[in-house]
């Protein structure tokens, strides 16, 4: 079985500037919810999620994989040559999700999929 690439995330020191961007180049619409983060829909039948919100680090641009066990993941990820970047973080009522670097550097997030 496949794991999907289901929801984007972008990073930024300035969400607002960067969602207007978005919204003026792309024509993306954006919801507000808590702490300065926003929902983002791309609109189209085949459009993924995401959201912008505040960085904690540098700028950066993060896809997320949709998978069953978020553990046996990072296990798996930890034994190939990666590292957790982002322990399991459940966010109650929205989503729980975790982040690693590839071996090469690259984060990639995980989330935990609906029913999963």
């Amino acid at each position: 079985m496949s794991n999907p690439v289901s929801w984007f995330e972008i990073n930024t020191a300035n969400p607002d500037a960067m969602s207007q961007f978005y919204a003026d180049i792309f024509g993306w619409s954006f919801q507000d919810v808590e702490g300065g983060y926003k929902l983002i829909s791309t609109g189209g039948e085949s459009s993924i999620g995401g959201g912008l919100g505040p960085a904690q680090g540098p700028n950066q641009v993060v896809f997320y994989v949709e998978v069953p066990d978020l553990e046996s993941a990072l296990q798996q990820i930890e034994q190939g040559g990666g590292h957790t970047v982002v322990p399991i973080t459940e966010i109650p009522n929205m989503v729980t999700f975790a982040q690693f670097a590839d071996p090469d550097g690259n984060v990639i997030g995980l989330f935990k999929g609906p029913g999963a």
